[in-house]
């Protein structure tokens, strides 16, 4: 079973928030017309997307996490939105961010993949990566344009609440029975959830989690898998360092 077929098992979304804004006569003697001006530049801030190459700087590297071992993820390995959906609408944008998409239409996007360190062995990349059942972060982050970061936040925090019960994750032409979305709490960034997500596979329960903060118009997405089935922890070290360079 591969991180990809397994992160896109563990998947959970929801329909997109419009965040609007609305003018009016406020009562304080100013035009009409004005009041209109104002709400609509508030409603589209002048906020331009972070590049790739800008993202690049901003993302977790090896240097920022003790007992991980951090990886560029393979081109191969970055599944497009366009392969990965649900039975039921609500559910996309979870689906997604627990492949490793980035949810909503970002400017750029970059993923990195973060395997911890199982206790009792070394420090090396070839501990790491050869003890068994290591839990793996696929880090993905990405910048937006205006309120892009704030409405595809929304999109996943509606899709919580949508999508508890379960739904199915369809991959590639693969199909996968979520059974259970849970909330888990999370601080980090300017707004920030998590959650745990139960699926079925090959006939049993498969444990992950997901972990989304926002930081201005930026997002980051961290779903964690491993292959024992049972992570039942969010990736605090992941979050907080990749938290930090965003600060």
């Amino acid at each position: 079973m591969s991180v990809r077929t397994a992160l896109t098992a563990a998947t959970a979304a929801s329909l997109a928030l419009l965040l609007t804004a609305c003018g009016g006569d406020s009562g304080d003697g100013k035009p009409k017309g004005d009041n209109d001006a104002s709400a609509s530049a508030a409603a589209k801030p002048d906020v331009k997307a972070l590049t790739a190459a800008e993202l690049e700087r901003l993302v977790v590297a090896q240097a920022d996490l003790k007992g991980y071992l951090v990886k560029k993820t393979d081109a191969a390995d970055v599944a497009n939105t366009g392969d990965v959906g649900a039975d039921k609408a609500a559910c996309e944008p979870l689906a997604e961010a627990l492949s490793a998409v980035s949810t909503g239409t970002p400017g750029a996007s970059v993923q990195r993949k973060a395997v911890q360190a199982k206790k009792g062995t070394g420090a090396s990349p070839e501990d790491i990566m050869g003890a068994l059942g290591a839990p793996a972060t696929a880090v993905t982050l990405g910048s937006y344009a205006g309120e892009g970061a704030q409405q595809a936040f929304a999109s996943l925090k509606a899709a919580g609440d949508a999508c508890g019960e379960g739904f199915t994750v369809s991959a590639s032409g693969e199909k996968t029975k979520v059974v259970k979305v849970t909330p888990e709490p999370l601080t980090a960034g300017d707004e920030a959830l998590a959650f745990t997500v139960i699926s079925q596979m090959e006939g049993k329960p498969f444990m992950s989690t997901l972990a989304v903060f926002r930081k201005g118009n930026n997002l980051a997405t961290f779903s964690t898998i491993s292959l024992t089935g049972k992570v039942k922890t969010l990736p605090q070290d992941v979050v907080d360092a990749q938290a930090a360079k965003l600060r």
